[in-house]
């Protein structure tokens, strides 16, 4: 008898071993399972795979939702810039893209109403619920941190509010588009969609002693008023953890470099944010260094901003305003958009009417527009018609492209 409840005990024992280890191999599956799974979609995110074959033409030319990209805009102004920004966004807009809309706390609470309220009773805007207007409003200092905080902020809010979109795109009031969105949408469409578009060199030359050893504060931080940067001492050395980079504030982000610099999955975004908080220009600098100094990043990289601008000299803290008499070196530029403009002035009007073909304040036509007036309804989104601007536009990324020139451009 007693050898038989130990017999029978055994074998209990024995089965609880085996279950206990049958739930840990099962738990150890479930694991290996996820981790898998995880990996596999941040590779896909990140797009690592076959980087340098860049310039990727797809197959299918029918324009159908499967190959044609989105794009996720962010257009910001400041005080007296709300009709500038309307305009600049009917120009740019198309039912198929993302748009958020941002007036700065300089900008008078009327103004900022006055925006939201434009979006919400345009009909196209509300039927196709795809324009958000930042409600709560940041203050953007000119030099300072506050302008990458802000450009931060739209992307996390692109990436909660916006699923599917592809490429980010950062404008301000006084910028404008050369082409259109169906030319943009069409050239994008052949490319892969890891391509971030950011002017960028390593050479400083006097940036290193001017922007990035003084040691800056920006009250926009910390103030409800908009003021000036000012300086502290002492100055520091310049950093040896990483390099840095400079370049334009205006750029094409891939979203997968875009949930990098939101998630920051190894630090080096968040790390470098909290370096650029006291660095002159911080907008001209930090999405650069953070790229250049991701490896799985640098070879995505295309050394150009898609913009037209004009410097008025070597030194110089603002490009000069675009007139009548730069139209043609801005067509032959053969870029997406230009800057700086005036409000209402002749070579807006002109842009609308030789290369957007845009009239009487309406949206920029495309293959989308249906109704009478043209484009006050929304046709098929991915119905999309190009034109002369996309013959330039697509000549130019083709250049910028080309082996070797584009892998040796990148991040030097």
């Amino acid at each position: 008898m007693r050898l038989q409840k130990c017999k029978t005990t055994m074998m209990k024992l024995k089965e609880f071993k085996f279950l206990h280890y049958e739930k840990k191999l099962v738990l150890s599956l479930a694991m290996v399972s996820t981790i898998s799974i995880f990996l596999f979609t941040i590779s896909l995110n990140l797009g690592t795979e076959d980087k340098l074959n860049s310039f990727q033409i797809e197959t299918n030319k029918t324009g159908s939702s499967a190959t044609v990209p989105r794009f996720a805009y962010l257009v910001s102004g400041s005080k007296g810039d709300l009709n500038k920004l309307w305009r600049t966004v009917r120009a740019l807009y198309h039912p198929w893209n993302y748009y958020v809309l941002h007036l700065d706390l300089e900008s008078p609470l009327e103004e900022r109403m006055e925006l939201a309220s434009r979006v919400e009773n345009d009909p196209v805007f509300s039927t196709v619920g795809n324009v958000y207007v930042i409600p709560k409003a940041n203050m953007v200092t000119y030099r300072g941190p506050t302008m990458v905080s802000n450009t931060l902020h739209a992307c996390a809010i692109l990436l909660r509010k916006f699923k599917d979109w592809d490429w980010f795109i950062n404008l301000s009031a006084s910028d404008y588009p050369l082409v259109t969105q169906d030319d943009l949408l069409y050239v994008f469409r052949d490319l892969k969609r890891d391509l971030n578009f950011l002017e960028h060199t390593s050479q400083l030359g006097g940036k290193a002693k001017r922007r990035a050893m003084p040691l800056m504060v920006d009250p926009g931080l910390y103030l409800n008023t908009k003021s000036d940067v000012f300086w502290v001492q002492p100055k520091r050395a310049l950093p040896t953890a990483f390099k840095l980079f400079t370049g334009s504030a205006w750029m094409i982000l891939s979203r997968s470099f875009v949930e990098y610099c939101i998630w920051g999955w190894d630090n080096l975004p968040r790390t470098l944010l909290m370096y650029y908080t006291n660095f002159v220009s911080s907008p001209e600098g930090y999405f650069q260094t953070v790229i250049c100094n991701a490896p799985e990043f640098v070879p995505t990289v295309v050394n150009h901003d898609m913009h037209f601008i004009s410097w008025g000299g070597l030194y110089s803290q603002h490009p000069d305003i675009l007139t009548i008499n730069d139209t043609e070196k801005m067509i032959a530029s053969g870029v997406a958009f230009a800057r700086k403009f005036k409000q209402d002035t002749l070579v807006l009007d002109r842009i609308d009417d030789e290369l957007l073909h845009r009239k009487n304040g309406s949206f920029t036509p495309g293959g989308w527009c249906m109704g009478y007036p043209s484009c006050t309804k929304v046709g098929k989104p991915t119905q999309v018609k190009p034109g002369p601007g996309a013959q330039r536009l697509r000549q130019l990324i083709g250049k910028l492209l080309q082996a070797p020139k584009f892998s040796q451009s990148q991040c030097q």
